[in-house]
């Protein structure tokens, strides 16, 4: 039980199986059914910033769904999205690390997400969707993020008819057993999605000996809870404090996490991925030894992850990650500095991944398998994971 009293279990969890998003799932059934896929498409690659006028010729359910989903929740608290926006200025370099190398990793340790994934994302092009993921937190962390001539409103808006759009050719061409998955890309799974990215970043960072404060930790959860919102996760279901995204983690992951033939397909390359953009090979073992290290042995083994002589070294970066950290802590110009060389880290980690092209995302008509801030809030009182919920 946690402190406001929601309790996840295996039959609530079940419940969540069986429910999709019905806004979205509604407006791409009905793009289909009138065959205004492609011109939906073809005119949504001209919006790619919210208050654009939204073009002619746009389908009348299009034109809705687009005004129904055109700004955030009404419940946003703008104060907490700005700590949130400082947190991410602070830790940009740590956050990204912590989503290439335990986040994605995380999605292919649970057996019928990886085989989602590999029915409707390119096996040979895995960068597209680690750009997509951190195009996507790159946009939503941007101070004008929810203003007129941002990026992060339209990408949301259509990554959710992505979404949808997968729900609809999985049934539509009988390629998901229902009955024993629930439906693709549920309510549970995009939640369980949401702690992928969320919470268990903040572990990844806590692991590798990063300093939060307890605001920082909860307002970058507390963005992730409004980026649900928006991509058409249940309020009512999702866990609105720390507290109850472990008990809701730990609990997703026991009953779904494993080894699949998909999950390792995926994870090798992932790593192909990161050992290319890693200048020379000397430090390529680097790459999985630190996906080991942030998922544990057991996970690591579960997605073959080969071990390597850095699987040790790698135990060290905790200590010198706490020194640097210490540097910027005490000294505003090492704080400065420490943020610019993190931005710009971002900068070309998120270049090489898209080739400096902006990624475009469309509902697909078939699927294929070639388919200088620093924070202000003291770290005195340093974030600590919540604990691990017992089970029964």
């Amino acid at each position: 039980m946690t402190s406001t009293g929601t309790t996840y279990t295996d039959a609530s969890l079940d419940s969540l199986r069986q429910v999709g998003d019905e806004l979205a799932d509604a407006t791409v059934a009905t793009l289909f059914e009138r065959g205004e896929v492609g011109t939906f498409n073809t005119l949504m690659r001209y919006v790619s910033t919210a208050g654009a006028p939204l073009p002619d010729g746009l389908p009348d359910v299009a034109r809705a769904y687009l005004e129904a989903t055109a700004a955030p929740p009404a419940w946003v608290d703008w104060g907490e999205m700005e700590k949130a926006r400082l947190f991410f200025i602070d830790n940009n370099v740590h956050i990204s690390t912590a989503l290439s190398f335990a986040s994605m990793p995380a999605c292919y340790l649970v057996p019928h997400v990886a085989k989602l994934l590999s029915a409707t994302h390119s096996l040979k092009y895995p960068s597209k969707r680690m750009a997509e993921t951190g195009q996507f937190t790159v946009h939503l962390m941007q101070p004008d993020a929810f203003e007129a001539g941002s990026r992060f409103i339209p990408a949301a808006q259509k990554v959710r008819l992505l979404h949808a759009s997968i729900r609809h050719h999985l049934a539509r061409e009988n390629r998901w057993d229902v009955a024993s998955s629930g439906t693709p890309i549920c309510q549970e799974d995009m939640i369980g999605g949401q702690m992928f990215f969320s919470l268990l970043v903040l572990d990844s960072l806590h692991r590798l000996g990063i300093h939060m404060s307890e605001e920082g930790a909860d307002a970058y959860y507390y963005a992730w809870r409004v980026v649900g919102a928006m991509l058409g996760v249940d309020q009512e279901a999702v866990p609105k404090t720390l507290q109850e995204a472990r008990q809701f983690l730990d609990l997703y992951m026991i009953r779904h996490m494993g080894p699949s033939a998909e999950g390792a397909h995926l994870t090798r390359q992932l790593l192909d991925l990161y050992e290319e953009i890693v200048p020379g090979t000397f430090f390529d073992p680097i790459v999985s030894a630190l996906v080991r290290h942030l998922v544990g042995d057991t996970c690591a083994d579960w997605l073959e992850v080969p071990r390597t002589a850095w699987d040790t070294v790698v135990k060290a970066v905790p200590h010198l990650l706490g020194v640097l950290e210490t540097i910027e802590d005490r000294s505003p110009l090492g704080a400065w500095a420490l943020d610019r060389l993190g931005h710009l880290t971002t900068v070309l980690e998120l270049s090489s991944l898209t080739r400096g092209r902006v990624m475009h995302y469309a509902i697909p008509e078939h699927l294929k398998k070639d388919f200088g801030v620093s924070d202000t809030v003291p770290r005195t009182r340093r974030w600590v994971p919540p604990a691990a919920t017992v089970t029964t």
